[in-house]
């Protein structure tokens, strides 16, 4: 058995056994710092020659950058830094000695750094990065769950778009044609919310989509939620209060991940305590063009426009009621304004963009046809879609987030690719 750094603050003065890779090392020739990485943490290892046998010391010599070794000592408490321990080693056993590493203590390029991703994993900040990730996971589970929703799962081979088929990746489907990989789950969601009456999904979606930007991946996680019985303004609510409790865990569980990140997080924290704005798409139109775009009503917002709203705000901002020829057919239109559909974009502060959309869906049969219709779809592919108006159809809703896309706005990271193990972009696939 061996103890894991995450821990360590429960053995001050006693002897435990680590295990990890060598992350960094300075010598003088009489006394070694070791800083040993396993997962759970980053620790400095002290090694003074006097004090460890010949064939320790020549371990520790030996060991170079990413090798794994274990080792034996006391715990201490940092005599400077609060809260910061350190082990004084006893013994050192190499388990594997690296070659020289391909990334080193030095500057690169991201071309170099994504070519060797499956190196780059282990620095610190994408470390940081890939915990905060983690975290969000969890408080995404563990807030829908306290809402009585139901995970549930959604197939990756899909017949027909759920929105632009432009942007679907087909695939041969052995004697039935063409299959696309899913770009949501969402139809099948609002199949399942008549058993489950609430439910969401999480999984790798897929968008065919040729944009090189810092905000685009064409595979990433999305987690779609749907529930019975819920109209535009609840909806609205459930989403600010996710991405609410989503910030709260990570401020209560990633301060050592924030500090490597170097992420100043008074924003966030700053959220918490207020509502979330709610801008109709209109009054958006026009604060926008007051602050000096050239946004026309009826046009989608770009990522200027969007950061632009939010520079000056201390919440996120829901942009709703857009016009409805600019929407997909499955939302649902205003009562009050029948040229409007009941969704929102929730945009994000601090240039995060958008990070959830959602909408009421159209719960009545003849209007979903004639939509569909419209739309200039194939009906037949949404036939059993459609079918679900029929047998006892009711007001429901339901919204996506795109996890990376969140991943980025909490951790601060400069690009998308750094939100996710391995990205897939349009020019990237490998490794």
């Amino acid at each position: 058995m061996h103890t894991h750094i995450k821990d360590i603050s429960a053995y001050v003065s006693k002897e435990v056994t680590l295990k990890g890779w060598l992350h960094n090392k300075r010598s003088s020739g009489k006394i070694a710092f070791l800083e040993i990485r396993d997962g759970s943490g980053f620790l400095q290892i002290i090694v003074n020659k006097s004090d460890v046998d010949e064939a320790t010391w020549g371990t520790v010599e030996a060991l170079t950058q990413e090798s794994s070794f274990s080792v034996i000592g006391e715990v201490s408490s940092h005599p400077k830094k609060e809260g910061v321990f350190e082990l004084q080693a006893r013994t050192v056993h190499a388990i594997h000695i690296a070659t020289e590493y391909p990334i080193g203590n030095k500057d690169h390029g991201p071309d170099f750094l994504m070519n060797h991703r499956h190196l780059w994993v282990r620095s610190k900040k994408q470390w940081a990065t890939l915990r905060i990730r983690d975290v969000i996971e969890t408080a995404i589970h563990d807030y829908l769950h306290s809402e009585a929703f139901v995970r549930t799962d959604s197939p990756i081979f899909t017949p027909s778009a759920c929105e632009d088929t432009t942007e679907l990746f087909p695939v041969p489907y052995f004697d039935l044609g063409e299959a696309y990989l899913s770009q949501s789950g969402q139809l099948y969601l609002e199949a399942v919310i008549a058993g489950l009456g609430r439910c969401y999904d999480f999984g790798p979606v897929f968008r065919a989509e040729k944009s090189v930007t810092r905000r685009h991946l064409t595979e990433f996680w999305m987690m779609d939620a749907e529930a019975a019985f819920v109209e535009h303004d609840e909806n609205m609510d459930t989403q600010e209060g996710l991405v609410k409790a989503i910030v709260k865990m990570c401020l209560e569980r990633c301060q050592v991940e924030f500090s490597i990140l170097e992420r100043d997080t008074s924003a966030l924290q700053g959220l918490l305590e207020k509502p979330f704005e709610r801008l109709m798409y209109k009054d958006a139109i026009t604060r926008l063009q007051s602050l000096g775009s050239d946004i026309k009503f009826g046009e989608d917002l770009g990522n200027d426009d969007e950061g632009l709203l939010t520079k000056e705000s201390p919440v996120p901002v829901f942009i709703h009621k857009w016009p409805k020829d600019i929407k997909p057919f499955y939302m649902k239109r205003d009562a009050e304004d029948e040229t409007l559909v009941c969704n929102n974009d929730l945009i994000g502060i601090e240039g995060a963009g958008e990070i959830i959309g959602g909408s009421q869906r159209e719960d009545d049969y003849d209007v979903l046809m004639a939509r569909i219709k419209e739309d200039g779809l194939e009906i037949e592919d949404y036939a059993w879609y459609s079918e679900l108006r029929k047998y006892g159809s009711v007001p429901h809703s339901g919204f996506g987030l795109g996890l990376e896309r969140m991943v980025r706005w909490i951790a601060g990271s400069a690009h998308i690719r750094e939100t996710i193990p391995f990205p897939r972009l349009v020019n990237r696939i490998r490794p």
